[in-house]
């Protein structure tokens, strides 16, 4: 990878990818608890609010990009303090389980809670901990291993 742009994006687009097949995949398909759409319009509804449960097809495009750009913000993020970190350069695992649980306690404990003043309480249980792990193993990971392939082991980054 020799383009800086091209890697965030990468990272961003791994990340993003795996982020919203994973949820999909569990709360859709496996425990039928909702729908893919509904997921995506819930995204959707930290701009648009209730307007996103319209039914208007668009709204689940809405929330795939607004996904796909907070995956983006977070591997920038990541890609750019990289180089002045030492330890993300040499524990790449422990450093993406760390991201991970950090872009969890970024987006639940901060920007949600901004977004969307009532929010049911959080209980340390089974939910929240497969949630923190979604994040780990699917944004924190995934940019972690893609920004330290980007950054050669002999540069001075």
């Amino acid at each position: 990878m020799k383009s800086k742009v091209g890697a965030v994006l990468l990272s961003g687009l791994v990340a993003g990818i795996l982020d919203i097949v994973t949820p999909i995949l569990i709360y859709a398909v496996i425990l039928q608890k909702t729908t893919a759409i509904k997921i995506l319009q819930s995204i959707a509804s930290g701009v648009f609010k209730q307007d996103a449960y319209s039914g208007d097809p668009k709204m689940a495009i809405y929330g795939l990009i607004f996904h796909f750009i907070i995956a983006t913000i977070f591997a920038l993020f990541y890609f750019i303090i990289y180089p002045f970190i030492p330890f993300l350069k040499t524990k790449p695992i422990i450093s993406g389980f760390a991201y991970g649980i950090f872009v969890w306690i970024v987006m639940n404990l901060i920007v949600l809670p901004i977004v969307f003043p009532v929010l049911p309480a959080k209980n340390l249980d089974f939910p929240l901990l497969l949630s923190i792990l979604i994040h780990v193993f699917c944004i924190g990971l995934p940019i972690a291993f893609i920004t330290k392939k980007y950054y050669p082991k002999t540069s001075n980054n």
